[in-house]
């Protein structure tokens, strides 16, 4: 008999939840992991930045709130190195909260590198070089994806860093240039212009955010440049070179080059999946050219027992999405009712300063699929409590199927939206319409009332504008 039913190879969100559910359904599971519990997630990545994030809220309102809500220093003093520390701690509290559940579920938790020997067996080499393996009815692939990087770019971890050096360094920059526009590139630039670091952003592509509707990075970019974030987009970066203890960035557009100096450059362009010597090619898993696994619906690749979820398949590099693959690959090998994920429809969600959060299509996707649409906005600034938030830019947007009244997609930028996009997902979801949205009744006075009023606004009749 083998040793297990499912070997997970990751400990990440994708991973540990797979575990876990596997485990619910009387699976025997083991799960392997070389590095930590929880993956970048919740040790470098998406639970850290929030804390950091809140912390930059909160600094940010003290430097330039004052005015507007009654309140003056003489002497203001931010200490940068608390809120990591404090970040540090919110990370480590939800780690041992996920070790914990792997001692709740009987999950056996192994530390090393792993590598999949046959279709049945992992053997997993420790730091000190011992070797063991385990057979099993399944091996899960969950081992996430690390940050792309182009050839010749010196990442020293100093004046150079990634998101890892970014998250961990107790030490504010006095200058910046983040070289990506995308969420990681969004967050940091916040962070660090919250607590008063002079920020450049460099996007090739024609728009900060660049996968989210058009309006949504205009939006973000008067926003930011509102806060003295500066924003070129459309611009290339050329070379990335470390000078005098400097980043020095040659940067080109259609107006020619420039040459930008920096304290600290971060290199946030994208990730690539962690497929590499795993022992997937030995025994025939399908990779792509991008280093993606290929999946199918059910979370299996093409050899019989073997399966992947999560960054490493590279279908939506989220952490919620590697969650949901987990679930729904668990349950697929206990051969329960599950369902089929659709990726159009995941949420998706940026934590700068507006938030963003959308889901489906954009307007300029819905006409390209020859959708007849209509389409209903409401801003912020007609709510009181945004007013009362003193939060009142941005917006909402919700399109619609002219002929059925399907939600295709809703799209947001202001105060708190990533907490709002979940009533949104849901009922498309259930496949209700704008008009039963709106005739829900929302309490008063919330920013949900914002989501209420785009839905009567697709048919014309919001209330309150």
């Amino acid at each position: 008999m083998p040793d297990y039913d499912v070997v997970i190879i990751g400990a990440g969100p994708a991973g540990y939840v797979a575990a876990i559910r596997a485990a619910q359904l009387d699976l025997k599971t083991a799960i392997i992991d070389k590095q930590w519990l929880g993956g970048v997630c919740l040790n470098v990545g998406c639970v850290p930045s929030k804390a950091l994030l809140r912390n930059a809220e909160i600094a940010y309102l003290l430097r330039e709130g004052g005015k507007e809500f009654g309140f003056s220093f003489e002497n203001l003093s931010l200490d940068y190195s608390a809120a990591v520390k404090r970040s540090r701690q919110v990370s480590s509290r939800l780690t041992k909260g996920v070790a914990f559940l792997m001692k709740k579920n009987n999950i056996d938790v192994l530390m090393g590198s792993a590598k999949i020997t046959a279709p049945d067996t992992v053997t997993i080499t420790s730091e000190e070089g011992s070797s063991k393996s385990l057979t099993t009815k399944n091996i899960v692939v969950a081992t996430g994806a690390s940050v792309a990087i182009p050839p010749g770019w010196n990442v020293d971890g100093k004046v150079v860093v990634t998101y890892l050096e970014a998250i961990l360094q107790e030490k504010l920059p006095k200058s910046a240039i983040i070289i990506g526009g995308g969420a990681i590139g969004l967050e940091f630039a916040t962070v660090w212009n919250s607590y008063g670091c002079d920020v450049t952003i460099v996007e090739m592509l024609p728009r900060i955010a660049p996968l989210e509707d058009e309006e949504i990075s205009a939006e973000l970019t008067k926003a930011f440049n509102r806060r003295k974030i500066k924003t070129l987009a459309g611009h290339r970066v050329e070379s990335l070179l470390v000078q005098d203890d400097k980043a020095v960035v040659k940067v080109s557009s259609p107006e020619g080059e420039k040459i930008l100096e920096a304290e600290q450059a971060l290199v946030a362009i994208g990730f690539k999946p962690n497929s590499r010597n795993l022992g997937l090619e030995e025994v025939g898993v399908k990779v792509n050219e991008r280093g993606m696994i290929e999946i199918d619906d059910r979370m299996a690749t093409n050899v019989p027992g073997i399966w992947a979820i999560g960054d490493v398949t590279g279908k939506l590099m989220l952490a919620h999405v590697g969650s949901a693959q987990g679930i729904i690959c668990a349950e697929n090998i206990a051969g329960v009712d599950t369902i089929k994920l659709n990726y159009i429809n995941m949420p998706r969600t940026t934590y700068c300063q507006p938030q963003i959060a959308s889901f489906g299509l954009t307007e300029a996707q819905a006409k390209e699929r020859g959708f007849e649409i209509r389409v209903g906005r409401f801003p912020f600034q007609a709510n009181g409590k945004a007013l009362g938030l003193g939060e009142s830019g941005g917006w909402v947007k919700i399109i619609s199927d002219a002929k059925y009244g399907e939600i295709l997609g809703a799209h947001m930028i202001g105060a708190e939206v990533t907490e709002l996009l979940p009533e949104l997902t849901l009922a498309q979801n259930m496949e209700l319409t704008s008009e039963e949205i709106a005739r829900n009744v929302h309490a008063h006075p919330t920013l949900s009332e914002v989501i209420m009023e785009a839905a009567h606004a697709v048919a014309g009749k919001a209330i309150h504008i």
